[in-house]
């Protein structure tokens, strides 16, 4: 009779245990991705971008090595070629001008004089640049400049008593433009007449006017760039 009993408790034991596994897996397989079409596309966009970035840069430095082996035993040859490899490090680092097309946005107060018991400001707060910066990278800006001012990965807004500054420096009083270089002027401009940012500066008292613009010329970054988490290593 105790064998019994053991036994009917070990069978209800495994049939509890496989009526959860089941209820799990039943479970799992109603789980389904609710993300719409347009952001899996975007999402694939993204990746795409990204796979298009690496080869660029895989095909760079190939081609970097291959003008090294070449110039290995003229010495003539391999100045030329750190001097056009420092050049370009330079470029990427935003430490010279930029030309390209784009667009050029227009930041303007919506009304001239603020009405009484409004607070007057001079410029959109930090938030709202960051906001719009955030949109353009998302749109595939390559170099943005804000009130002639060049704008890097390690440049940042910043509120000091109620004036606006980028990369340490106090923005000057509305209007000024951003310049946003971009490899399709005009898709640029179609996706920020429909962008967010729109609004969010309208609601903050503020319009944005887009146009389309060729050979514009970014200036340089006059910061001096601060490397962090890195230093050299010398050889023995």
């Amino acid at each position: 009779m105790k064998r019994i009993w053991i036994f009917t408790f070990i069978t209800f034991m495994v049939g509890f245990m496989i009526s959860i596994q089941y209820s799990s897996t039943q479970s799992a397989n109603t789980i389904r991705d609710t993300r719409d079409v347009r952001e899996l596309r975007d999402l694939l966009n993204q990746e795409q971008n990204k796979r298009q970035f690496y080869n660029q840069e895989i095909e760079k430095l190939q081609t970097l090595l291959a003008e090294y082996e070449t110039t290995l035993h003229n010495h003539e040859d391999v100045v030329t070629v750190l001097e056009n490899q420092l050049d370009d490090l330079k470029a990427t680092a935003s430490l010279t001008e930029y030309k390209g097309n784009g667009v050029v946005i227009r930041i303007e107060p919506v009304y001239e004089e603020p009405y009484v018991g409004e607070n007057e400001q001079k410029q959109p707060s930090p938030e709202l640049f960051r906001f719009l910066v955030n949109e353009l990278n998302f749109f595939g800006a390559k170099e943005m400049s804000i009130a002639e001012e060049r704008f890097i990965t390690t440049s940042a807004f910043r509120d000091v008593n109620g004036d606006t500054q980028l990369n340490s420096r106090r923005l000057p009083p509305l209007p000024f433009d951003i310049k946003v270089i971009h490899d399709n002027p005009e898709r640029l401009h179609n996706e920020l007449l429909v962008s967010n940012s729109l609004e969010e500066f309208e609601m903050a008292g503020f319009s944005l006017s887009i146009q389309i613009e060729e050979g514009m010329v970014l200036p340089a970054y006059e910061g001096i760039p601060r490397v962090r988490y890195m230093e050299e290593v010398k050889g023995e």
